[in-house]
């Protein structure tokens, strides 16, 4: 009997490599998940050293920037403020920012900012999962109909 040299040669050896694999996934995911989960967790525990260390939130933005004049520090901690707030305005609703994430990754990658373009990607691809109605359509607009 000939076999494909990559393929299992029984059906129990192909049962094996797939519980293996799914194994592997999980353990991967898991991980992945509690990665994730500390660095949230240090992140929140930075932030409250920060504030906690400087003594005042309105003291927060010239503690990042030491130095730098307090107009262009409160730009910058104004600029930062704008930017998080439409963050989460697409993080709590990432579905509903699909096309503007894809264009907007498509805009990133094209200026050359393939490091970013793939950071939006991910996002995309982790918040942002296909439901089976979005097929059905089939490419026509909703007006169509």
């Amino acid at each position: 009997m000939t076999t494909h040299p990559h393929s299992p040669a029984t059906t129990s050896e192909a049962t094996d490599a797939d519980a293996a694999a799914f194994e592997q996934t999980q353990r991967d995911l898991v991980l992945a998940g509690r990665t994730a989960a500390t660095g949230q967790y240090l992140a929140g525990l930075i932030a409250a050293a920060q504030l906690d260390t400087v003594g005042t939130p309105r003291k927060l933005a010239r503690d990042l920037f030491p130095g730098v004049d307090p107009v262009v520090v409160q730009e910058i901690w104004d600029r930062s403020a704008a930017v998080h707030f439409r963050a989460g305005q697409m993080a709590g609703a990432p579905r509903f920012h699909r096309d503007k994430l894809s264009r907007l990754r498509k805009q990133l990658t094209e200026a050359g900012d393939a490091a970013m373009a793939g950071r939006v990607q991910e996002a995309l691809t982790i918040a942002v999962q296909a439901h089976p109605a979005d097929e059905e359509s089939e490419g026509r607009a909703h007006d169509e109909w």
